[in-house]
């Protein structure tokens, strides 16, 4: 007999808060990882330079884009005339991740102002999200745990922005010194901490592997979509089976 899978635990309809203490208690949570932010803000920083931006336009491009995998493709298009039209496309490719962590918060976040929701949002990125997710799903009524991580990463992201686009190439590349992993560690922790029994293995490595098999051949981004899709796909077969 096919086991039915149990659906995730709805939050308490009106009971979610956002407060002060949430907000420090998710930047104190993410504070770790989001040291580890700088040396790619230091990056894009140096990058953004050779492009020819100003620190003005760097860090006003970090702090209102907020997303070194679609910042670093962008520059590729900095040049004049800048090509809008596929600097678009590329931003939507890499960012339409976002629609998948915004559709697995909406339990949580439509049960808020929209006021609230769009600050949530705006800060919103891939750790702050898996940690997020993960402190919600388990009872957490204070939104300001997704708040708090977003804003720490936010903030140390510009700080390195700023770091790079002042000292230019006197920094060097984070990658020598292993520091291109640390993100990437801390994303498979979390996924590996949200698989609870076999049955949701089969979808998490048939995700990895189409991801990491596409990696090259489609544009930027995509292949973490992709990816996704047919993991989805997997598991929806195998509950249906």
């Amino acid at each position: 007999m096919t086991q039915i899978p149990s659906p995730p635990p709805e939050p308490p309809r009106g009971g979610l808060v956002l407060t002060q203490a949430g907000t420090w208690r998710g930047v104190r949570t993410l504070l770790p990882v989001a040291i580890f932010v700088i040396p790619f803000g230091i990056a894009f920083g140096v990058a953004a330079a050779e492009r020819g931006l100003s620190v003005t336009q760097a860090l006003g491009m970090s702090a209102l884009v907020f997303s070194g995998a679609a910042q670093f493709p962008t520059l590729e298009f900095w040049q004049d005339p800048i090509a809008f039209g596929s600097l678009a496309l590329v931003v939507l490719a890499v960012n339409a991740r976002h629609v998948v962590m915004g559709a697995a918060l909406s339990p949580w976040l439509n049960t808020v102002p929209v006021r609230q929701r769009v600050l949530l949002l705006s800060l919103l990125s891939d750790p702050n999200f898996a940690n997020g997710q993960i402190a919600l799903r388990g009872g957490e009524r204070d939104l300001g745990v997704l708040l708090g991580g977003g804003l720490i990463l936010w903030v140390n992201w510009i700080a390195g922005t700023a770091i790079g686009a002042l000292a230019g190439r006197l920094i060097g590349e984070p990658a020598t010194f292993g520091l291109d992993v640390v993100m990437t560690c801390f994303l498979a922790a979390m996924v590996a901490g949200q698989i609870e029994r076999r049955a949701k293995i089969l979808p998490v490595l048939v995700a990895s592997v189409v991801a990491v098999v596409l990696l090259d051949q489609v544009p930027t981004g995509w292949n973490v979509i992709l990816g996704a899709l047919a993991g989805g796909v997997t598991g929806s077969i195998r509950h249906a089976g």
